[in-house]
């Protein structure tokens, strides 16, 4: 199945490792063009080599009010045009209600709630008919994580900013999708689950309750992506995809 990629010019945040970078890699491997981005500018240039040709690395801080217009005057400068966004930034610190402070709060708010909004605006201004707007999110939009409770309070918020957008953007042919993943085996699932006694007793745990019995790959969810922001998925907005190996188990 061809996915229309070919060409098309994504911006993805957060992409040197992890979700992010799953993504990048399946859009370019399907011949999409990416501009990625990460706060180490040595780290972003190394992942933008590994990609090749169809990539380009800029380092950017997404609490920085003006990193939204550097990064789509950067994707037109570098290739010419603009089709979509993929909004992918770290998870918050760790901690229960108790241990957060204040500035934790303030600095996951500016990096992932409210630099997330800033990109999504910048991107709704200037995209045309058939462009995406994308959001990495997690399956806490639907039920709180243990441990993750500045993840539980932001990424609810903004699936709802996002379902928001879909229905002003949509006349204007834009979609707006968003992906939920669970246990996908990244370095962050891994760091959370070495939180606990026994982390392999806790991993163990987590895949008897998966019906699929295990953690995605981070392919997995990079492969999802890529259809999610091509034009293969035209007709999808508004949608909050769980990517979890059927752990969610309602509707």
């Amino acid at each position: 199945m061809d996915l229309g990629l070919k060409d098309r010019v994504y911006v993805i945040t957060g992409a040197t490792r992890g979700l992010g970078n799953a993504a990048a890699r399946a859009l370019v491997a399907d011949g999409a063009k990416v501009l990625i981005t990460g706060r180490d500018e040595k780290t972003v240039t190394e992942a933008a080599t590994e990609l090749g040709d169809n990539a380009r690395g800029l380092a950017a801080d997404n609490a920085d009010p003006a990193v939204a217009g550097r990064l789509i005057a950067a994707a037109r400068e570098h290739f010419g045009r603009l089709d979509g966004v993929l909004i992918s930034v770290g998870g918050p610190a760790p901690g229960f209600v108790a241990d957060n402070t204040d500035e934790q709060w303030e600095s996951a708010f500016e990096s992932v709630f409210l630099g997330a909004v800033r990109l999504a605006r910048a991107a709704a201004a200037e995209l045309g008919e058939g462009g995406v707007i994308g959001f990495v999110l997690s399956a806490s939009v639907h039920e709180p994580i243990p441990g993750l409770t500045i993840s539980n309070g932001l990424r609810p918020g903004l699936a709802g900013f996002a379902k928001s957008l879909s229905d002003e953007l949509g006349p204007r042919g834009i979609r707006v999708v968003g992906l939920l993943p669970a246990r996908i085996d990244t370095d962050r699932v891994r760091q959370l689950d070495g939180l606990s006694a026994d982390p392999e007793a806790t991993r163990a745990g987590h895949e008897s309750r998966i019906p699929l019995r295990r953690y995605g790959t981070p392919d997995e969810f990079g492969r999802t992506a890529a259809f999610l922001l091509s034009p293969a998925a035209s007709y999808l907005t508004g949608v909050m995809l769980p990517v979890d190996g059927g752990a969610r188990h309602g509707f």
